[in-house]
C-alpha cells in the first residue's frame, strides 16, 4: 500500500508553458473560432449600417481588435533625389585630387571694362532731360519748318521761289537734327562705348546726315523735272495735260518769300549752328575767306539765292521768265553737286573709310613723313578711317630697327600720334574738333 502510494505521480505547482503566436496567425485563428452567430451579426445590413449601435454595444461589450494596428505619421517634407548628380571626389581640395584632376576650374574673370549695353532714352525721358535753351531751339526748328512750308505754298507760279523752298526745307531738317543731337548728348549712351554700340550713338548723326544728302539729290532731280516740264509746255501750240498757273508772283510776295528765307537761315546759322558738322566733310576753299556764316556752303547757297530772288521782280516780264527758269536750274545744279559730295563723304564714314582733309593725298603725305624717321624701316600696314564727325582712327604696323628699348618706342609712338593729329586733325588753333586715336604696333624682328 505504501509502495503504491509512493509510486503515485506527484504534481508540482509549475506554470504552464508559454507559446508565442504571430499577430496575423492569431487573428486568423480568432476568426475561425467565432461562432456562426457572430458571423451572421457581422453580415447583417442593419448592424453594418449602424441602425441601433447602443444595443449592440450593450450586448457585446467592448469590441476586441484582432489586429495590432499602430498609427504612424508620414513625413511631408520633399524627398531630395540624387539621380543624375555627380558625387564628386571626397578629397577635392586635397593634394591627391590635385594630382589626378583632369578638368581644372577656370580662373576668376575680372569684371568687363565696357558694359554690355546702355539704356536708350525714350521720348518722355528725352523731353524731361531737355534744358530751357534746348527747348527754345526745338521750338525754333519747328518754326523754321513752318517757314519752309509757307514759302512752298506761296511760291506758286515762280520756279525760283519753289526751288528756294527746297533749300529752306533742307535747312529746317538740318536744324532739327542739331536739336536731336544736343538732346541725346544729355545721356551717357550717346558718347560712352559699350559692347553693343562700340562708338556710342554718335554714328546715328552720320546716318541722319546721309539721309539729308539724299534729300538734296532728290530735290535737285525734282527741280530739274519741274523746269523741263514748264519749258516743254512753252514749245509748240499744244495744250498742257495738267493745268499749271503761269501767272507771275507779285513783287510783294517775292520780297516776302526772300525775307522769310533770309531771316530763318540767319537765325538757324547763329542760334543752332546747323550744317556746321556736315560742312566739315566738304570744305570749299573759295568760301574760306568769307565770314563764318557765309563760309558754310549751305548757308551761302540759301542767302545768295534769296537775294537773287528778291531782285527778280525788278526785271521786265520777258526777261523775268527766263531768269526764273535759270535760277531754278542753278539751284537744282547746286543741290545736285553738293548732294553728291556729301553722299560720298558720309558714305565713306559709314563704310569705315577716310575721305577727310586732302583725302588720300593727305594720308600718303603723313605716311611718307613717318617713314623718314631714323627708327622706322618701313610701314607694313596702315588703316585710316573716320568713325563720325568728331573721331577718326589710325592703325599702323611699323617695322623698326633692333636696339630700341621701350622708352624710345614710346617716344616714337607719341611722335606718330602728334603728327597724325596735327596734319589730319587740323591741329591746334584752327578750330577743328576732330580727334584721332592712333594705334601703333612695332615689329623689331623685321629689321634684321
Amino acid at each position: 500500500m505504501d509502495s503504491q502510494q509512493s509510486q503515485a505521480p506527484k504534481f508540482r505547482d509549475e506554470p504552464p508553458p508559454a507559446f508565442v503566436i504571430n499577430d496575423a496567425q492569431r487573428g486568423e485563428e480568432y476568426l475561425d473560432e467565432q461562432p456562426p452567430q457572430l458571423e451572421s451579426r457581422l453580415l447583417s445590413p442593419s448592424l453594418a449600417m449602424g441602425d441601433n449601435p447602443s444595443s449592440d454595444v450593450a450586448t457585446r461589450g467592448t469590441p476586441h481588435n484582432p489586429f495590432n494596428f499602430e498609427t504612424q505619421s508620414i513625413s511631408t517634407s520633399p524627398v531630395k533625389s540624387n539621380i543624375g548628380q555627380r558625387r564628386g571626389h571626397r578629397y577635392k581640395h586635397s593634394s591627391i585630387s590635385t594630382q589626378h584632376q583632369i578638368f581644372l576650374e577656370p580662373p576668376p574673370r575680372p569684371p568687363p571694362v565696357l558694359p554690355a549695353s546702355l539704356p536708350i532714352p525714350t521720348l518722355s525721358e528725352a523731353w524731361r532731360s531737355m534744358e530751357k535753351d534746348q527747348r527754345r531751339r526745338l521750338y525754333w526748328s519747328l518754326c523754321h519748318l513752318a517757314v519752309a512750308v509757307f514759302i512752298f505754298f506761296k511760291s506758286e507760279g515762280s520756279l525760283s521761289a519753289m526751288a528756294l523752298s527746297h533749300l529752306v526745307f533742307f535747312d529746317a531738317g538740318s536744324a532739327a537734327v542739331c536739336v536731336i543731337v544736343e538732346v541725346l548728348g544729355n545721356f551717357e549712351v550717346w558718347r560712352r562705348s559699350s559692347i553693343r554700340h562700340p562708338f556710342g550713338l554718335e554714328r546715328t548723326e552720320v546716318l541722319a546726315g546721309f539721309a539729308m544728302s539724299i534729300f538734296l539729290l532728290f530735290g535737285g532731280f525734282d527741280l530739274v523735272s519741274h523746269n523741263l516740264k514748264h519749258f516743254m509746255e512753252t514749245l509748240g501750240h499744244h495744250e498742257p495735260h495738267h493745268a499749271h498757273s503761269h501767272e507771275h508772283v507779285s513783287a510783294r510776295s517775292v520780297e516776302l518769300i526772300a525775307a522769310a528765307a533770309t531771316i530763318s537761315t540767319l537765325i538757324s546759322a547763329y542760334g543752332l549752328r546747323n550744317h556746321s558738322r556736315i560742312a566739315k566733310v566738304m570744305s570749299v576753299s573759295c568760301l574760306a575767306v568769307l565770314p563764318s556764316v557765309l563760309s558754310n556752303p549751305f548757308h551761302f547757297l540759301t542767302l545768295f539765292f534769296s537775294a537773287v530772288v528778291a531782285v527778280l521782280p525788278l526785271f521786265p516780264i520777258t526777261l523775268y521768265t527766263w531768269l526764273d527758269r535759270l535760277i531754278c536750274a542753278a539751284i537744282a545744279a547746286a543741290m545736285f553737286g553738293f548732294g553728291i559730295r556729301v553722299v560720298i563723304a558720309q558714305g565713306l564714314m559709314l563704310l569705315m573709310s577716310y575721305g577727310g582733309t586732302n583725302g588720300h593725298s593727305g594720308v600718303a603725305a603723313v605716311l611718307s613723313e613717318i617713314e623718314q624717321d631714323t627708327a622706322v624701316i618701313k610701314i607694313e600696314e596702315s588703316q585710316f578711317w573716320q568713325v563720325h564727325y568728331g573721331l577718326c582712327m589710325a592703325n599702323l604696323k611699323i617695322s623698326v630697327s633692333r636696339g630700341y628699348d621701350e622708352v624710345a618706342l614710346s617716344k616714337l609712338r607719341q611722335r606718330i600720334s602728334s603728327l597724325i593729329q596735327n596734319r589730319l586733325g587740323e591741329g591746334y588753333g584752327v578750330g577743328g574738333n576732330i580727334r584721332w586715336e592712333v594705334t601703333s604696333q612695332f615689329d623689331a624682328e623685321a629689321g634684321l
